[in-house]
């Protein structure tokens, strides 16, 4: 789907961030909700060799994976006017051109609220990508995830504040497979930050 074909018509788009988008959007809106979307689980199984990685060295980012009966946590930004056009050329850029993914049309649902959801733009990394990963034990994430750095900066941060992120504005909310990579990979850091 085309993110052109999403805004047709419409004097504003949601747009759905549930990895580096939740603490770096780097485009103007209007507003921004911490919500979920419905069908799809959160999946360290994409390769980044721009923002956290290089073409040796890959990094992991996340990816949605549909599942049922799962859901996704993360933050939808309000663009209006200018700023429709404007976020989409900059993320035409950072996440299909940059990372290979894709656009779809979901339902988000904005936390605590009766509101009903609204339809969001997120952008997917599919199997068909030549730098989709794949699954990997947690150990394999994690190790990857502690010597990948990109344009953007390292890897490790890209993990450390998403599941801040999680913590901070999700609290009740748990995400085992970003959880548990976290922890994996600071038993790996540690011995040597604790020789330093």
């Amino acid at each position: 789907m085309k993110p052109q074909d999403i805004v047709a018509g419409k004097s504003s788009l949601w747009i759905f961030g549930y990895g580096s988008l939740v603490w770096k959007p780097d485009f103007k809106y209007k507003r921004s909700k911490v919500g979920y979307i419905k069908g799809y689980k959160r999946r360290f199984w994409h390769g980044d060799n721009f923002h956290r990685g290089d073409d040796e060295m890959p990094g992991r980012v996340v990816t949605l994976i549909e599942e049922d009966d799962v859901c996704t946590w993360g933050v939808a930004f309000e663009v209006t006017g200018s700023q429709m056009e404007e976020s989409l050329k900059y993320l035409n850029v950072r996440e299909a051109v940059r990372g290979g993914y894709l656009t779809r049309a979901v339902d988000f649902f904005p936390r605590g609220t009766n509101q009903p959801p609204v339809q969001a733009l997120v952008y997917i990394a599919t199997p068909d990508n030549p730098i989709y990963l794949g699954p990997a034990s947690t150990e394999e994430i994690a190790s990857q995830i502690a010597v990948c750095k990109g344009n953007s900066g390292h890897n490790i941060e890209y993990l450390l504040r998403l599941a801040e992120f999680m913590r901070v504005s999700c609290p009740d909310v748990d995400d085992p497979h970003l959880f548990s990579i976290e922890a994996a990979l600071l038993a790996t850091i540690r011995p040597i930050l604790l020789a330093a």
